[in-house]
Order: C-alpha cells, then structure tokens, then sequence
C-alpha cells in the first residue's frame, strides 16, 4: 500500500504482516488486523499503519496475482489466433482462481480499498473485453456472448471445483474439464446448410 520508500524496519513489518495475511488467507480464516498485529509480534498501530483496513491488506495480498494476470493479459492480445487467445486467458484466470483464495474475494468486491487494485481489475476486464471481441468477430464464439455472460460462467466453474473438492490436482484436471465443456458450449454452432 505504501509508495514511498520504507526504511529497513518498516519494510520487515510489512513483509511479516503480508506473509503472515497470505498465510491466513490461504487457511481460510478471515483478516483481522488486530490479530495480525499479535501473530507478527507488532503493536496495532505498526499494523494500521501499512493497513488501514483489512480490505486494502487483503487486495495487497491478491495483488501479484493480480499484476501476473493482467501481463498475462496483454500478452494474449499479441496472439494471432483470438480464439486461442481467448481460451487461453479464460483458462490462466480460472487457475489463478482456485490457486489464489485471495484472488476470488478482491475480484467480487463491489468497492475497491486501493487505488491499484482498481486499475489491475480494469486492466483485466478492458483484456478480456477485447479478447472475446476478437474472438467474436473471427467467429471463434458465439455473437451473443458478452463478458457479462462469461465473467460469472467461468466463476461458476472455480466454484464448483471448490464445491467438489479433491486434491489440487484433482482441482485442477476438473477444471479444465469444466472449462472444456464451457468452451465447447460458446463456439458457434455448426452451420447445418
């Protein structure tokens, strides 16, 4: 959160504290600034200092994952083939999902703590936006098909991979059949002329 340098110290508290929020990020268990404060041997106002709430600690946590995406993003633009392209996002995003459990709740937020948050979620839906446009247009899709529909179709499949459980392996293989399954379903039908 801080953009200014950070004396030795300072930089310590702040990579303890957001070691220490990934970790329980990572468990499941919600942040709460004063006990963060206690698990890194800081006093309260160390931890409100770098973190004014448990928002903007939860998206510096999110936040490479964050940042890897929408360089992912960029990177799928250069692709010749939209719908190769398009396939190939949906499906670094739907990793990044049941890999990074901070990644899920920073995304569905409705207001965003930090400044920077909100320009990585821009920089991934104006992605994803032209990405399908691409594709559209190359008849990679379906015409009718918006980011509108494909946002909550490709959250759906992380949240059913999360309700069916498993191993991450077996996560990750059931995924990419759910995600199989959506492509195949978003492709234009066969012409029957």
């Amino acid at each position: 959160m801080t953009t200014t340098p950070l004396r030795k110290d300072a930089a310590r508290n702040w990579e303890r504290i957001v070691a220490i929020a990934r970790d329980l990020v990572d468990q499941g268990t919600p942040l709460q600034l004063n006990d963060i404060a206690r698990r890194a041997g800081l006093g309260v106002a160390t931890v409100y200092r770098h973190f004014p709430t448990p928002e903007a600690l939860l998206e510096t946590v999110a936040a490479p994952c964050l940042e890897a995406l929408a360089a992912h993003g960029e990177q799928a633009l250069t692709d010749a083939d939209p719908g190769r392209a398009l396939e190939g996002f949906l499906s670094r995003i739907l990793q990044a999902q049941l890999t990074d459990a901070a990644l899920p709740q920073v995304v569905a937020a409705a207001v965003d703590a930090l400044p920077r948050t909100t320009e990585l979620k821009e920089s991934l839906a104006s992605a994803g936006t032209t990405l399908l446009d691409r594709a559209r247009a190359a008849g990679a899709v379906r015409r009718e098909l918006t980011a509108r529909d494909l946002v909550p179709l490709v959250c759906g499949i992380a949240h059913a991979v999360n309700v069916h459980g498993g191993t991450r392996t077996d996560r990750s293989e059931t995924a990419h059949r759910y995600l199989g399954t959506l492509l195949e379903g978003i492709r234009p039908a066969a012409s029957t002329e």
